[in-house]
């Protein structure tokens, strides 16, 4: 029997998708199953999306530009330079996704065996993007006692060798929803240049901060047009996730062009989100108002509810929709799996993604939780209910915070 390759082997599995099976199961039961374990939103997608569909005239769905349509990326570029991003339409290489548009970058910027420093917990397919590429991730652990503010860049200095290339941020961060600060984005600009790293910075959710704080992008920064590479997408903007549409922008033109060979050879992004991309940028202003609105509802009871229960340690996010919530369990990786298997009150139950798999090592967060508050509030009010209830009768529970 043929082999699976190395590259195969090695890749990760979703750890946020991994307990599916468990749901299913549940549900096959006749168990409601609370959806707390992934960033797919329940906000409507903008009527303008769905328009550009309905009044379709195509009488062919063609091959875009690879780069991206010269239509959508004009626009975009002007969008950018409505929030102070300065760039034109020649920086911007429409993806399919924001994944995507992190993998070229890394095959573009870095070599098989060069390392990246990345403040944990991260996005977990951060893993596999590094592993797609051939690069090791570096990580630098921020911890949920001080709300996973960033490490001192003293500490990001002690992890550099000759091997490292880049610093990976995500602002706001999945999964913490930790926003950071000016001072912080400087001090990783300046340590950037000091040793000519490139500075990546995945910003999906830069409409999502809070509490009037305000989102400062990699490239707002100046002194590193070089180094700097933005990551963009429309699925939590616009609460389009399933049309596959991001953006890798950044004003190195030799870093665009050598991505644009990665793009010329999958050909081109997809047409129809791109045509669902465009239109959404006349979204009017009042959709990310009670959007935004919306969230901050959702984050303040969730936060405010979770850390009534006996045990439970939760931070309050500054931006997206996220939270990592500590529980007072040995193996959250065990406990999510048996509220799903084992647990259920009142017909409902309850899935979350483990805090393990946002480390790069398993023995990292493991009495932590990720919780999207994607749902509306009476479905977070359920769902705290059962958690609680959970915990109560758990087996495994520990004392004490």
């Amino acid at each position: 029997m043929p082999k699976i390759s190395q590259r195969g082997g090695s890749m990760p599995a979703s750890p946020i998708r991994k307990l599916v099976p468990y749901a299913e199961a549940a549900k096959q039961k006749g168990i409601n199953v609370i959806h707390l374990n992934i960033g797919q939103p329940d906000i409507f997608t903008p009527e303008v999306a769905f328009d550009a569909l309905h009044n379709l005239n195509l009488k062919v769905i063609e091959y875009s530009h690879s780069a991206g349509n010269e239509s959508y990326r004009r626009k975009l570029a002007a969008y950018y330079r409505s929030i102070g991003i300065d760039v034109d339409h020649n920086e911007i290489l429409i993806t399919t996704g924001g994944s995507e548009a992190l993998t070229f970058a890394f095959l573009s910027c870095l070599n098989p065996g060069d390392e990246i420093i990345m403040p944990e917990p991260f996005y977990a397919n951060y893993n596999g993007f590094a592993t797609l590429a051939g690069i090791n991730i570096v990580p630098i652990t921020s911890s949920i006692e001080n709300d996973f503010a960033l490490p001192p860049v003293a500490e990001f200095e002690k992890l550099i060798t000759p091997r490292t290339k880049g610093i990976l941020i995500c602002n706001p961060n999945n999964p913490t929803g930790y926003l950071y600060s000016e001072s912080e984005l400087k001090a990783l600009r300046d340590l950037v240049v000091k040793h000519d790293l490139y500075f990546f910075s995945d910003e999906v959710y830069r409409e999502f901060c809070y509490d009037n704080h305000q989102h400062l992008s990699v490239l707002h920064l100046k002194g590193i047009e070089e180094h700097a590479v933005m990551i963009d997408s429309v699925s939590k903007r616009y609460s389009e996730c399933g049309v596959r549409i991001g953006a890798l922008v950044s004003k190195n033109h030799q870093l665009i062009e050598t991505a644009l060979k990665f793009g010329q050879a999958r050909l081109s992004p997809p047409g129809l989100g791109q045509i669902v991309g465009e239109a959404s940028l006349d979204t009017p202003p009042d959709y990310f108002i009670s959007v935004k609105e919306e969230y901050l509802k959702r984050r303040d009871f969730l936060v405010n509810a979770l850390n009534k229960i006996p045990g439970v340690t939760c931070p309050q996010p500054k931006g997206a929709f996220y939270t990592m919530v500590k529980l007072p369990v040995d193996d959250a990786d065990e406990f999510c799996r048996w509220i799903l298997s084992d647990f259920n009150f009142e017909g409902h139950t309850v899935m979350m993604a483990p805090g393990s798999g946002f480390y790069s090592s398993n023995d990292k967060g493991r009495n932590e939780v990720r919780i999207a508050y994607v749902l509306k509030q009476e479905d977070l009010a359920k769902a705290v209910m059962v958690l609680q209830k959970a915990l109560e009768a758990y087996p495994g529970r520990t004392t004490g915070r």
